[in-house]
């Protein structure tokens, strides 16, 4: 029972866009930070850069050269053959993350420590309310709601903590930009009236009055 629900979205919840699988490869994202090392080029080398927003990233003797959307294998790859073609002889070119700074979840609601939190990639919903410092004693661990945007708007689903840490209930994969909000006596007005317009989220917003 716990092996087939864990994995299985319930999509009268919301959670037919989250998944349990963990990402197999790595896409580089605007703000990550990269290292990059040129052997015996100090010089072509950086300890970090940031991917800017565009995509891109400025390094030595190249300039601007987009990097968001490959994995780190692969930017290696085109740096080695930039390099090349720019006239450096034989480089070998190493590169990886430093820092996966895309990867930000705010938690809020009645958990001990809100806040923005950086996490790892493949981390899950009880890793962001954990990093928050778990639920306060008002908080009610049945009602919580995850916003996560999508190419067709926001997207929220609904889970219940207490499920979710006995393994019977999806433990949904973080991704870049997820809003967790904790339910409690005291949500603020503005989750009350946007929770009590979704029919799955009903009990949610009566519990919160």
């Amino acid at each position: 029972m716990i092996g087939a629900s864990v994995t299985t979205p319930q999509n009268d919840l919301g959670q037919a866009g989250y998944s349990w699988q963990r990402p197999n490869t790595y896409n580089l994202r605007p703000s990550d930070k990269i290292s990059v090392n040129v052997f015996r080029e100090p010089d072509f080398s950086l300890e970090a850069v940031q991917i800017g927003v565009e995509g891109s990233v400025s390094l030595p003797m190249l300039g601007s050269i987009p990097a968001a959307g490959m994995t780190a294998k692969q930017f290696e790859e085109d740096l080695t053959r930039r390099l090349a073609a720019a006239g450096l002889k034989t480089p070998m070119v190493s590169v990886n993350i430093a820092e996966y700074a895309s990867h930000l979840v705010t938690v809020e609601g009645a958990v001990s420590e809100p806040g923005v939190y950086q996490f790892q990639p493949g981390a899950r919903l009880s890793s962001a309310i954990a990093m928050a410092k778990g639920p306060e004693r008002t908080a009610n661990t049945q009602q919580i709601a995850v916003f996560r945007e999508s190419p067709n708007g926001i997207m929220v689903a609904k889970f219940d903590y207490q499920q979710v840490s006995q393994g019977t209930m999806l433990d949904p994969v973080l991704m870049p930009s997820d809003r967790v909000v904790v339910g409690t006596s005291g949500l603020s007005v503005f989750w009350k009236d946007f929770l009590q317009a979704m029919p799955a989220f009903g009990i949610f917003a009566n519990s919160a009055i």
